[in-house]
């Protein structure tokens, strides 16, 4: 009776242990483990006044943007409120799947007007508010008002926070393609879906670019002595996909329409010797606004792609003959050098032994020795 009451308990123990985790006979998946927090509890002499607020749910860190944040790659948000004895501090983080996520959110919510601020890989600021970025972290932050030491504080923070390495870490190399002269560097926006590209300003139709064919879009405003205007440029994973979309594009604009869509508002008001388009590899250069044209030329002219090539061989290709021959060289060579080694260690030691035999008055061979010992015991 008692080892049954006994195993009762013990059942109803495991049961309610089982219904606390999860449901029942099912263990807690390690891959669905909470990631390690974003935000750290204090840095630099700010200290968390509340647990922080933490979600996977795009919506939790922008209802309005959340296709926005999906098409980034979004992964988490999280919210903390810090302190400090005369000061207060609201950062919001999000967190994405990769640096090109990040890159891409940063440009899209940093607005016209903010200036530049080197905190993490970039960072800009309007008054007490100030955005950057770093690895595949995007942070928000608001004081309640700005020190001396607000700068050097994030920067403190952007240290503490979550490293990542490897593929995941590498930023986007299309907006290097853009020119620096006359650029206006907080109009870049970065876009890799169509609902961030029309929401950031872009000036042609999403459906022309065609995302599904994982292109990449980055656009931006440049202002010249006499005019101002528009720069987009488009990357595709291949040239030909890049010659097929730039058939469509030129359509469009030497139209109005195309396939894909009507010509819009942007391409409408721009100057019509301004609409051109040039393409170098895989990149899709496209000049709108009231550019002249020697203007809009040379800013395409300016645009090269350069692929970098790497050889596992400084000699290039090698055929499977020579590594043959190499091979049987290389084995010959060892054979010689292992049988000099063996003839020079052989000379020496046999030499030196000979030497000290008949330093000791012996005979230099050992074959005069007697064979044994005698005792000769009689």
């Amino acid at each position: 009776m008692f080892r049954r009451l006994f195993s009762i308990a013990v059942l109803a123990a495991v049961s309610t242990c089982n219904c606390a985790a999860g449901p029942p006979g099912v263990p807690f998946p390690p891959d669905k483990l909470p990631p390690p927090p974003i935000l750290p509890a204090d840095f630099a002499g700010w200290r968390q006044a509340v647990a922080p607020q933490r979600s996977t749910a795009p919506e939790a860190a922008d209802q309005a943007n959340a296709a926005v944040l999906h098409e980034y790659g979004f992964a988490e948000f999280a919210a903390a409120n810090y302190t400090q004895p005369d000061n207060k501090l609201n950062v919001r983080a999000i967190r994405f799947q990769d640096a090109t996520g990040a890159y891409g959110a940063f440009t899209f919510y940093r607005r016209p007007g903010m200036l530049k601020e080197d905190i993490g890989s970039d960072g800009a600021f309007d008054g007490a508010h100030v955005l950057f970025w770093t690895g595949t972290i995007v942070i928000d932050a608001t004081f309640d008002h700005l020190t001396a030491m607000s700068a050097a504080q994030l920067r403190e923070l952007a240290n503490d926070l979550p490293k990542t390495s490897g593929p995941t870490s590498v930023a986007p190399p299309l907006p290097k393609y853009l020119p620096i002269t006359s650029l206006n560097p907080n109009t870049v926006h970065y876009a890799v879906g169509p609902v961030a590209y029309a929401r950031s300003g872009g000036v042609l139709p999403p459906n022309v670019i065609d995302f599904d064919r994982e292109a990449e879009a980055v656009t931006a405003n440049y202002t010249t002595q006499s005019s101002d205007g528009t720069l987009t440029l488009l990357m595709y994973p291949t040239p030909q996909m890049a010659i097929h979309q730039q058939q469509t594009i030129q359509t469009l604009l030497k139209t109005g329409n195309s396939p894909q869509a009507a010509w819009p508002q942007a391409l409408a008001d721009s100057n019509e010797a301004s609409l051109l388009v040039r393409r170098s590899g895989p990149l899709i250069a496209i000049t709108s606004g009231s550019f002249s044209v020697d203007e809009a030329r040379k800013l395409l002219n300016s645009i090269n792609y350069s692929a970098d090539i790497t050889w596992n061989h400084p000699e290039g290709y090698v055929s499977e003959a020579s590594k043959t021959a190499r091979l049987l060289l290389g084995i010959a060579y060892l054979t010689g050098i292992l049988g000099a080694a063996a003839i020079i260690l052989g000379l020496f030691f046999g030499g030196g032994r000979a030497a000290l035999r008949r330093l000791r008055g012996k005979p230099i061979s050992t074959l005069n020795d007697e064979e044994f010992i005698s005792l000769k015991l009689r």
